[in-house]
């Protein structure tokens, strides 16, 4: 166990530290030409310490007046509209300070987060990166595509010194018998040449998927060849 939390990768393992920000002092054409210079669609917005404060993206950039790009609501709108509604829209399309457009409401994560962490708080707040901060400074940015890398790193590489076929098939086997979703017919395991053959019936085609990739994923298995059927609904209810 403690051999597999030194292997549990974390942000501060697959993080950008080279990290595109915005001084929370710069003006919206300051942040708008950093963003389109740096070819990132988002960057934090931090103070003079590095504390995040904020994020500001294009969406928050593009509704401007000097564009006339500024949201044009109906006369009901207008009409249910209030007073302080009316003053937010005015100051994200006029207003000239990054503070006064950015988004308030940023999604950090330590950089001791693991990546179950780190995905979790993607899809919860359904964001695209995550700022990653130490002792409340800014340290580095999580993106989806830093978690794809993180994946390519894991790739398992050609083993060494491959299993012969007898333990292959033992270690096939033995993987099998740990699962929740094992057939409850008998399932046939023939190795030949680290290629691995599997037979006999299941319970549908997601059960037959989960043993064609288990087998996959035993060290040593050059290929699996699924032969496993369905099982007919009738003999499955005992008829």
């Amino acid at each position: 166990m403690e051999h597999q939390k030194e292997l549990e990768m974390r942000a501060k393992d697959i993080m950008t530290e080279s990290i595109v920000c915005v001084n929370v002092k710069e003006t919206v054409f300051d942040a708008a030409e950093l963003l389109l210079g740096s070819g990132v669609s988002a960057a934090p917005v931090v103070n003079d310490q590095g504390n995040v404060l904020g994020i500001v993206s294009e969406a928050d950039l593009i509704h401007r007046a000097e564009i006339e790009t500024a949201p044009r609501k109906s006369w009901l709108q207008r009409l249910l509209g209030s007073e302080a509604t009316a003053a937010r829209d005015f100051v994200s399309t006029h207003a000239r300070k990054v503070a006064d457009v950015m988004t308030r409401e940023v999604v950090t994560a330590s950089d001791e987060a693991t990546l179950g962490e780190l995905v979790e708080l993607i899809e919860k707040h359904r964001v695209k990166r995550i700022p990653i901060v130490r002792d409340n400074k800014l340290v580095g940015i999580v993106s989806r595509a830093n978690l794809l890398g993180a994946l390519l790193s894991r790739e398992p590489e050609g083993a060494v010194g491959l299993p012969d076929d007898k333990r292959l098939r033992e270690a096939v086997v033995e993987v099998f018998d740990k699962q929740a979703w094992k057939s409850r017919w008998p399932v046939n395991v023939v190795v030949s040449d680290g290629v691995v053959h599997l037979w006999g019936f299941v319970e549908g085609e997601e059960v037959r998927k989960a043993y064609r990739v288990a087998a996959e994923n035993v060290a040593g298995v050059k290929r699996v060849k699924s032969h496993l059927r369905s099982m007919p609904a009738a003999v499955g209810m005992g008829v």
